[in-house]
């Protein structure tokens, strides 16, 4: 399995918090079945990105764990105006491993309303956004037809393994449940912090996807798909997300954000 979200790196944000934390993360993560991690600390006020740093330590951890696992880069972006200037002149500093695709996190309390523009934005400048965990946002909880607008635009969609098993609570599970049966999640990873609250494990959520939706589609959201992603590849082509019980009607087809990738 391919982990994309995972807060390895020690030492620069609420992740691990020291090198040793980090490797038994690895540890972890390994005897689970991953086999692919992107280290995505945070950038926010109270994160700060540090690029060269989180280089640096990463290949300080990749030196201890050896081959087991491989580690790439990324970066865990919040919507803060400069970090959206900085990423619209320098896209590879935050995305997956410098390529084409960009993890964004919702503020629990406030989505802009210029969330469409600025996806167009990061879109134009090479970082294709993937919305990180909907399922456990306050607000889009409330309101997850809003989602439909942003994948018919284009973006994709990951939810944490461990809302699936019931870590956040019912609800975020619920919503994880219904955003899988509208064929709306195009990833699964584990946004790991630690080994105890917030581990680095998938295989569960992966069974449960499994069980219930088929074989094919769990090793799209947990192998194929991130994969793709880790490597800077397109996103293989999924059925068509489903619309129905949704309060608003369907979008409208054709925004600007999917004409961009329908010339990729």
């Amino acid at each position: 399995m391919i982990d994309i979200h995972h807060h390895l790196i020690f030492g620069v944000d609420d992740g691990a918090a020291d090198m040793e934390t980090s490797v038994r993360m690895v540890e972890m993560a390994a005897n689970d079945g991953i086999t692919h991690i992107a280290c995505t600390p945070h950038a926010i006020s109270r994160f700060p990105y540090q690029f060269e740093v989180n280089a640096e330590r990463r290949a300080m951890i990749q030196e201890r764990v050896g081959d087991r696992v491989i580690l790439g880069a990324g970066c865990d972006f919040h919507l803060s105006f400069d970090n959206i200037e900085d990423a619209i002149k320098n896209p590879k500093k935050y995305t997956i491993n410098g390529k084409n695709y960009l993890l964004v996190e919702f503020d629990d309390f406030h989505i802009p309303q210029s969330i469409t523009d600025t996806f167009y934005e990061l879109t134009l400048a090479g970082a294709r956004p993937i919305l990180t965990h909907p399922e456990r946002n306050l607000l889009l909880q409330k309101e997850p037809e809003r989602i439909a607008e942003w994948l018919e635009h284009g973006c994709l969609v990951q939810i944490t393994s461990n809302s699936l098993t019931g870590r956040f609570g019912k609800t975020a599970q619920a919503m994880g449940f219904r955003l899988l049966d509208k064929g709306w999640v195009h990833f699964l990873a584990t946004d790991a912090h630690n080994t105890e609250s917030r581990p680095p494990v998938m295989s569960e959520a992966r069974r449960l996807v499994a069980e219930r939706y088929g074989a094919e589609v769990a090793e799209r959201l947990c192998v194929t798909n991130p994969l793709a992603v880790f490597e800077g590849r397109p996103v293989p082509k999924a059925p068509r997300p489903r619309y129905d019980e949704v309060e608003d009607p369907e979008p409208e087809r054709g925004g600007f954000l999917s004409r961009i990738f329908k010339r990729k």
